[in-house]
């Protein structure tokens, strides 16, 4: 039997927010026969004045999603596409300022590159190889991602990339480490250093008064920096090269604080070839996909304060 003279237990509203994901917009920019493509993956979060609807199912508060995913094509064809920082932040400030519900807009936007394709010297039969400017190939290194957030009044902007696959085949050790009894692992003073890199940074760019970055540029040094430090880093452990790989990029790069990586180690073990009578010279190896160790860290300038999620899945 329930005892109804127990008082009610209150049930509160959390956090809530909706919007539209994954909206896939493709803009062409036609500069006569020169063509360029921007390839964006745009998801919007939208969260404010939303009690209403989670207790009633009174929609007054509510721009519909549908209307979301309509604002990111028109805005495609209003505003253009400079660089997936830019788009997202026009975004933002119009679904903050333009809906008096909405307190705060997060865009996500996954932006995948093409390049062009080269052709050939010779005479086509068609339309002549050196007019051909408008053919891509999709580029397969790594995807662009930025989040936006914006809540009326400032900014945070997180940058960064996603499946950008490295490897150093030499310059690499790992010894010295703890042994017990369940160590199978044999030193190594000369191994294959790869890792599929996942990457964020946190621009301190927050407010409209400030000089806001060059959102392209800045996206291409710093995997430049990034990459160099990884090539240039003589390893003895993964680790070493992420902090290497962080701190090249808060000290060539004065508008980004904070850097996050997520780095699996993807493996390469030598193949035992003694059963053929054969020596392993450091030159045939199998390719492990898992298990995998996961490294992961942050790095920081000096005197600020990590806010990127520990978590990178979802951001």
């Amino acid at each position: 039997m329930t005892d109804d003279s127990r008082p009610a237990r209150p049930v509160l509203l959390g956090q809530n927010q909706y919007g539209k994901a994954e909206n896939r917009v493709v803009k062409i920019t036609r500069d006569g026969a020169t063509h360029h493509i921007k390839d964006l993956n745009v998801s919007v979060a939208l969260s404010g004045d939303m009690d209403e609807v989670h207790h009633s199912g009174s929609n007054a508060n509510v721009l519909p999603t549908d209307t979301t995913k309509n604002t990111v094509y028109a805005f495609a064809k209003e505003h253009g596409i400079e660089s997936a920082e830019q788009f997202g932040i026009h975004l933002a400030r119009h679904f903050v300022t333009s809906q008096e519900p909405i307190r705060t807009a997060r865009i996500r936007i996954e932006e995948y590159s093409w390049e062009r394709i080269e052709t050939s010297d010779a005479d086509s039969t068609s339309i002549g190889a050196d007019e051909v400017k408008h053919s891509f190939v999709r580029k397969g290194q790594e995807t662009r991602v930025t989040q936006i957030t914006y809540d009326g009044s400032s900014w945070e902007v997180v940058s960064g990339l996603k499946d950008l696959v490295v490897m150093n085949t030499t310059n690499s050790e790992f010894w010295g480490y703890v042994k017990d009894k369940y160590t199978t692992l044999p030193e190594a003073y000369d191994r294959i250093l790869a890792t599929q890199v996942s990457a964020r940074w946190r621009f301190n760019w927050s407010d409209d008064e400030q000089k806001m970055p060059h959102w392209e540029k800045s996206y291409e040094q710093t995997r430049k920096h990034m990459l160099q430090a990884f090539a240039e880093t003589y390893s003895l452990s993964l680790q070493q090269t992420l902090y290497q790989m962080g701190s090249r990029i808060i000290d060539n790069r004065s508008e980004i604080d904070e850097v996050r990586f997520s780095l699996p180690n993807k493996h390469h073990f030598l193949v035992d070839l003694e059963p053929f009578g054969l020596k392993n010279d450091n030159e045939v190896y199998f390719a492990a996909d898992r298990p995998y160790g996961l490294i992961e860290a942050t790095v920081l300038r000096d005197g600020c304060e990590a806010k990127i999620p520990v978590d990178l899945t979802h951001l």
